[in-house]
């Protein structure tokens, strides 16, 4: 029986929020999404939560907590710190990227503007991400 994925996307954007939860479930839909609005309400969450998510996506532009603190902090925490954190955001700063892949991200994903772009890229890290913990 494979293991469903637990994804915990952080993204000020509540719209963005719910195209990525409808196509994460489109892929595959034993993946359950959970979702902060900033970096102060995911490591609130993350820190309090018993639940540890398999797949972390973040957002780099937000309010209150941006996504390069909030990836500093998350790395921080022993229990989260080898969970693989994708940065998900409409801009790819060169320096960013350079930064936020120093910071140990496993990949800086471009907020794609076509649906199926998105199906196909939530569809491979998926399948990495299944294939690796050896659930597949």
């Amino acid at each position: 029986m494979t293991h469903s994925l637990q994804c915990f996307l952080i993204d000020d954007d509540i719209d963005d929020q719910k195209i990525f939860s409808i196509i994460s479930e489109e892929v595959d839909n034993t993946i359950k999404c959970s979702f902060a609005n900033d970096g102060v309400d995911a490591i609130e969450k993350l820190t309090t939560c018993e639940v540890v998510p398999d797949l972390i996506f973040l957002d780099v532009n937000m309010p209150r907590m941006d996504g390069v603190e909030c990836l500093r902090k998350i790395k921080k925490i022993d229990r989260l710190k080898n969970i693989p954190v994708y940065m998900y955001s409409t801009t790819a700063d060169p320096t960013t990227v350079t930064l936020t892949k120093r910071l140990g991200v496993k990949d800086f994903i471009v907020k794609p503007n076509n649906i199926n772009e998105l199906v196909n890229i939530l569809t491979a890290i998926y399948n990495q991400h299944r294939m690796q913990a050896g659930s597949v």
